[in-house]
């Protein structure tokens, strides 16, 4: 593992709209901060992906059902609550307003990661892209095409994590690169032999990224350089088989 990681923020994307060319922004970015390497990994905002997928839906267009209407409470949208069902095929908890489910990609997250920062605007929220991993796969190809190093690709949002206050950055889709470091079979420096530690990879990128990026600072994409994961991985192997979930 080399010696320095550099994180290099990539600013000046405009405001994106539904079928935008990312790809084609991002390039443009990373050649303004002096281009790609081969080994890096490109890390875009999952928000920037849902609005050129077009996962914005306006909110006086839906109509709340009476369990949207019940998990809202006092203080709630249940507009809001019923994208949120909507978007989640199980709710895990929930303490109204607040919600806490299973998405369709087997994520475990407040809102079924239905987000009203960062919108199109009042009355509006993104949800997460319907496939995060072929979206990653798509913009490596992109880029690819374009600059011609096809560098890793992470689709990252920030999640909540049990036991621990504030949210740090993960990876919901990925392409290029391995998303999980396994490795059980080899010993540690003492000549223990790790029986079940993998490491995520894919996780700790991300959340690198999100310190040049972050929700306010207009910055949706970084470049993550120095870190190596030889592989093609996905962010679905990221997900807790339900067999192994003792916090179902």
């Amino acid at each position: 593992m080399p010696a320095d990681v550099r994180v290099i923020g990539l600013a000046g994307l405009p405001e994106l709209e539904e079928g935008d060319d990312l790809g084609r922004l991002l390039a443009e970015a990373c050649g303004r901060a002096g281009g790609l390497e081969p080994g890096d990994v490109v890390v875009v905002a999952q928000k920037a992906v849902s609005k050129v997928e077009g996962r914005v839906v306006r909110l006086d267009e839906v109509v709340p059902s009476p369990r949207a209407v019940e998990l809202a409470g006092d203080d709630g949208d249940p507009r809001q609550v019923e994208v949120i069902l909507r978007e989640s095929v199980e709710v895990v908890r929930s303490r109204p307003p607040l919600v806490i489910s299973r998405t369709r990609h087997g994520f475990v997250c407040a809102s079924a990661g239905v987000d009203a920062s960062n919108a199109k605007g009042p009355g509006t929220v993104i949800l997460l892209p319907l496939d995060p991993d072929a979206s990653a796969a798509a913009l490596r190809d992109r880029l690819a095409e374009l600059t011609g190093v096809a560098p890793g690709v992470i689709v990252s949002d920030s999640f909540g994590r049990a036991w621990r206050q504030g949210t740090t950055d993960v990876a919901l889709g990925v392409a290029g690169l391995a998303a999980l470091r396994d490795l059980r079979g080899s010993r540690d420096a003492v000549g223990y032999e790790l029986q079940s530690t993998m490491i995520a990879v894919a996780d700790e990128i991300a959340g690198a990224a999100e310190l040049v990026m972050g929700k306010a600072a207009n910055v949706p994409a970084a470049i993550v350089r120095g870190v190596e994961s030889p592989g093609e991985g996905l962010a679905a192997e990221l997900v807790m088989p339900s067999e192994r979930d003792l916090f179902p």
